[in-house]
């Protein structure tokens, strides 16, 4: 019979070997090195769900070339804030990035991000006249001054020459061209994190580990009991703080930690496919990320894109996503996922979001449906001469969309990313996915400000994050001076275009 051990009380935490809580353990190690930090991981290596590369994380979201961080408001104008926010977001973690480069705590950079161009690309004179407005609305800005807008179809042809081959000069077509644009492997990137916490004291990394429990003393600690998934060994840990970065699991153990917070929080699962280009000499015709606009009713992490990135030291290029439903919350999870997640709290919300929201439940019935012809179809709206020999379908991972509570108690479905934070601080969790692993370093230096309150306000935590943020505390987008030199500091660091 396998026995329960109780382990000696920890600092801090983490669940999930991702890429929060890779940029979490890091960050408050830099900031205070004598933290005890634990770290579980259900399955046997880090980054395995969704900041595995073929899982979706990897274009290193900027917001240069992603249309659906601009909406079209109803009067035709463009908006532009979430655009220019994830911008900035971006550029915290390449500091943040540049800083672990510099320390020599991650790999050499060009193992984990590389420059590459990032692109929209329509068609159609509706579109066409979008774009153009979305590069008005967004040049007005110092994080966008580099971008250029082209209807001209040579040039087209010098940027993307493998979206152009096949296409008429009387096509009404435009583009907009990022050169600052990130390739970024969050596994790589991820792993090299995790292999530095290894080696710090004070951190203990398990993997095979599941977490069955949390609950909250009287004391404010937390007791969590967690099991070894290779020899069914369980344990108890004491801990005063718990971050829950478990990408589509992290849902289910915010309901099991029985907050007053999570009152009304539920998920929505949406799957993912891409199809794989087998062929080098077609791989090699392409070197950008080319992002157009979706579908109607289709989830943002659905914005079609013809995708060039290095994986595992090799150039490989996608079309995709696909969307999928499947009622797994991760890749690697069980279909009772969703049925268990629906509790008395949030089953209002979640029939309410599921109502307003048939549009997206229709689009993933008719992408489920899908033939290889109609797959093959999709993906000649951006390479023309496609042959279909040269392309096979690969799976990507899950993501969870976010469904909460509005003011008025209906459910609402949320694309984006949530933190959920304990009132007292002790708690903080994950939800949600895309702009996700590209903002990470944003988003947990935020969490760290919320959930460790008198200590980020000391003068030592701030000298520190100052140190590995130079931006701390500042606006890049209203600083063009400050932004020049920070982004020409990161490139000459990470060794990418400026």
């Amino acid at each position: 019979m396998p026995v329960t051990v109780t382990i000696p009380e920890t600092d801090v935490v983490l669940i999930g070997a991702g890429i929060m809580s890779a940029t979490l353990g890091v960050i408050l190690k830099e900031l205070q090195p004598d933290l005890k930090i634990e770290i579980y991981e259900r399955l046997d290596h880090a980054a395995a769900e969704s900041s595995d590369a073929w899982n979706n994380a990897g274009t290193g979201h900027s917001a240069f070339c992603e249309l659906n961080y601009t909406p079209q408001l109803p009067d035709g104008s463009v908006e532009t804030e979430k655009a220019v926010k994830i911008a900035e977001q971006f550029e915290v973690s390449r500091q943040l990035w540049a800083y672990l480069v510099k320390q020599n705590l991650v790999s050499e950079p060009e193992k984990f991000i590389r420059s590459i161009p990032h692109m929209s690309f329509v068609w159609g004179e509706e579109n066409v006249d979008f774009l153009k407005k979305r590069y008005d609305g967004l040049t007005q800005n110092p994080l966008f001054k580099k971008m250029e807008f082209s209807t001209d179809f040579e040039q087209l042809q010098s940027w993307m020459p493998l979206v152009m081959e096949g296409r008429e000069q009387h096509e009404n077509l435009a583009a907009t061209f990022m050169p600052l644009g990130p390739d970024v492997n969050f596994g790589e990137l991820t792993r090299s994190m995790f292999s530095h916490l290894r080696q710090l004291p004070g951190v203990s990394v398990y993997f095979d580990h599941e977490v069955k429990r949390l609950e909250q003393t009287e004391t404010r600690e937390w007791k969590i009991k967690v099991k070894n998934l290779a020899n069914g060994q369980k344990k108890k840990i004491k801990t005063k703080f718990v971050f829950i970065g478990a990408g589509g699991g992290s849902l289910p153990l915010l309901e099991k930690a029985h907050i007053p917070e999570s009152e009304g929080f539920g998920g929505f699962p949406v799957s993912g496919q891409w199809l794989k280009c087998t062929n080098p000499e077609v791989i090699e015709k392409h070197f950008a990320k080319v992002y157009g606009k979706a579908a109607v009713g289709a989830p943002p992490m659905s914005v079609p894109h013809i995708d060039s990135r290095m994986i595992n030291g090799e150039k490989a290029l996608l079309f995709g996503p696909y969307a999928g439903f499947s009622t797994k919350f991760l890749k690697n999870g069980s279909y009772l996922d969703l049925p268990l997640s629906i509790k008395a709290n949030n089953v209002i919300p979640m029939l309410s979001a599921g109502f307003h929201n048939l549009p997206l439940t229709k689009y993933l019935i008719d992408q489920v449906m899908q033939s290889t012809d109609d797959r093959m179809e999709a993906l000649r709206d951006y390479v023309p001469n496609a042959d279909p020999k040269d392309w096979e379908l690969e799976t990507a991972g899950q993501r969870v969309q976010v469904i909460k509570k509005d003011e008025h108690g209906k459910g609402i479905l949320e694309f984006g990313t949530e933190v959920v934070t304990k009132a007292d601080g002790t708690l903080a969790v994950l939800l949600g996915a895309s702009p996700g692993a590209s903002t990470a370093a944003s988003i947990m230096i935020d969490l760290v400000g919320r959930c460790f309150k008198n200590k980020a306000e000391s003068s030592e935590w701030q000298q520190k994050l100052k140190q590995m943020v130079p931006s701390y505390g500042q606006k890049l987008n209203a600083q063009p001076e400050l932004l020049e030199e920070i982004r020409t500091y990161t490139s000459q660091v990470l060794k990418l275009v400026n």
